[in-house]
């Protein structure tokens, strides 16, 4: 991307901004939001902004997202208490995948980076366990934000 907002460290445009409660059992013992957590928190992020994008359809049409690649910086550590936005953003649509970005933010300072990334889905045929295309519904919406 080579939006001038990316030079401030705020990639654009944003598909979501999806707002997250940081709970106590997702600490570790070194008093900080396990590793593994940060990606729990992406997919929640992606999930509802999928489940927006999709009008809410169910699984089991026959084409279905998989993760293929997960990649995350991890900035800062996340204490509790804490409330955190996961912030999603296109990086790349193919023709059966969309790369997405993503930061970790703070809920009252997008400043406060812990962490970045970007996570790319391919849609398969659950059938066939090959790659189908993107969803018109999922590419009409990375390509207005």
């Amino acid at each position: 991307m080579s939006d001038a907002n990316e030079t401030a460290g705020v990639p654009r445009p944003v598909l979501a901004r999806v707002p997250i409660n940081v709970r106590w059992r997702d600490m570790d013992a070194y008093g900080h939001v396990n590793n593994a957590k940060y990606i729990s928190y992406l997919e929640e992020a992606r999930v509802r902004w999928l489940h927006g994008v999709m009008g809410g359809a169910k699984m089991g049409t026959g084409i279905s997202p998989v993760v293929a690649n997960t990649h995350v910086n991890y900035r800062l550590p996340i204490v509790w208490p804490n409330d955190i936005v996961v912030e999603l953003f296109v990086e790349r649509i193919g023709n059966s995948s969309v790369t997405i970005g993503h930061r970790i933010v703070a809920d009252n300072d997008d400043t406060v980076l812990y962490s970045d990334g970007h996570v790319v889905v391919v849609w398969i045929d659950t059938a066939t366990g090959k790659s189908a295309p993107l969803p018109d519904a999922v590419r009409a919406a990375s390509t207005l934000a």
